[in-house]
């Protein structure tokens, strides 16, 4: 495909859409029925479809079962946390492969021209982005994914919170099915804010701000503090009644919906004229920032708080319209002292 029939390439041979990003039709006033039901089919298609999906799978093929699962034992625990490291290898994986080892499509669409593996950063374990994500990954990240995982299994299988079935509560399930993802985007946006209080930045969020460049073996390249809240997205469903199934779907909404927002490209390409959208872009702008786009666009918070970056030259002018003002306040500070 054409990159340049849907983006520009600036002289370092980065590559950014055209327009500008937009957040989601959602909480708009007034309400706009025609663009929210054309946005609509990018609400489920590719992503939030495909986890919910693997959730079911999940629960099929790898949950035990219930009266297994009211007592806690290393046997299936063991399994899930051995599933959960497979699966993560082979659907963060793929994209490594294709995008980033075979470079299967080059750097079309690739907002960063450069590839991390190119060169060395001290920054990371072993000098390598990929090594320091991978290590991460599946040294803290999947350990605590499974661990918020087998606590809320057991819980429901031992009764300690309610188990909603779907024979009998189907719409009530449904409907909370379709709000999870905006539930993780609020909680995301939330968690993320307060990591980026200086502090906390310099303890635990920096680390996952090395990858200036991100790639799919950045998307849980954390401090294990930061992973610790990034999950805890699943303790909703201790608290209001829910299903298991819908439970696994939030972590997987968390464990493999991360890698969407660092994929690195806009457009995956499956066909020499069709290509999967990542909508990766907003949560990129981030990574190369630091201080905009908090959250995804799908909750209008950025755009609430003054944060949001549209991808475009006003987008950047208000950015730093906000720097100095923030430079200026903290002049006066020292001055005063």
């Amino acid at each position: 495909m054409d990159d340049l029939r849907y983006g520009k390439r600036n002289r370092r041979g980065d590559w950014a859409p055209e327009g500008r990003i937009t957040t989601a039709p959602v909480f708009t006033l007034p309400p706009k029925p025609l663009a929210f039901l054309k946005w609509l089919p990018q609400y489920f298609l590719p992503w939030n479809v495909l986890f919910a999906a693997s959730a079911v799978g999940y629960w099929h093929a790898v949950a035990p079962a219930p009266d297994v699962m009211a007592t806690l034992h290393w046997s299936w625990i063991l399994r899930l946390f051995l599933v959960n490291c497979a699966a993560v290898f082979l659907f963060y994986g793929a994209f490594e492969l294709r995008l980033y080892i075979l470079r299967t499509q080059g750097n079309r669409f690739k907002y960063n021209a450069r590839f991390p593996s190119d060169q060395k950063n001290p920054a990371f374990l072993f000098n390598s982005q990929n090594a320091d994500g991978m290590i991460r990954t599946f040294c803290t990240a999947v350990p605590i994914w499974t661990a918020y995982e087998v606590g809320i299994l057991h819980a429901y299988a031992s009764g300690l919170v309610p188990w909603l079935t779907f024979a009998d509560n189907p719409w009530y399930l449904f409907g909370l099915a379709l709000v999870l993802p905006i539930f993780h985007e609020a909680h995301f946006f939330a968690i993320h804010r307060l990591i980026h209080w200086a502090p906390l930045y310099r303890w635990i969020h920096s680390v996952h701000h090395n990858s200036v460049n991100p790639s799919p073996w950045s998307s849980l390249s954390m401090h294990p503090a930061e992973q610790f809240l990034y999950f805890s997205t699943a303790l909703l469903h201790l608290v209001v009644p829910s299903n298991p199934i819908l439970a696994i779907y939030q972590l997987h909404l968390a464990g493999f919906g991360a890698v969407v927002g660092h994929i690195g490209f806009d457009k995956i390409e499956v066909g020499r004229e069709t290509a999967v959208d990542s909508h990766a872009y907003t949560h990129y702008l981030h990574h190369k920032y630091f201080e905009v786009n908090y959250g995804d666009g799908l909750v209008p918070f950025d755009r609430w708080f003054g944060t949001w970056h549209d991808g475009t030259a006003d987008g950047e002018a208000r950015m730093q319209a906000r720097y100095e003002k923030r430079k200026a306040r903290a002049n006066a500070a020292e001055t005063t002292k």
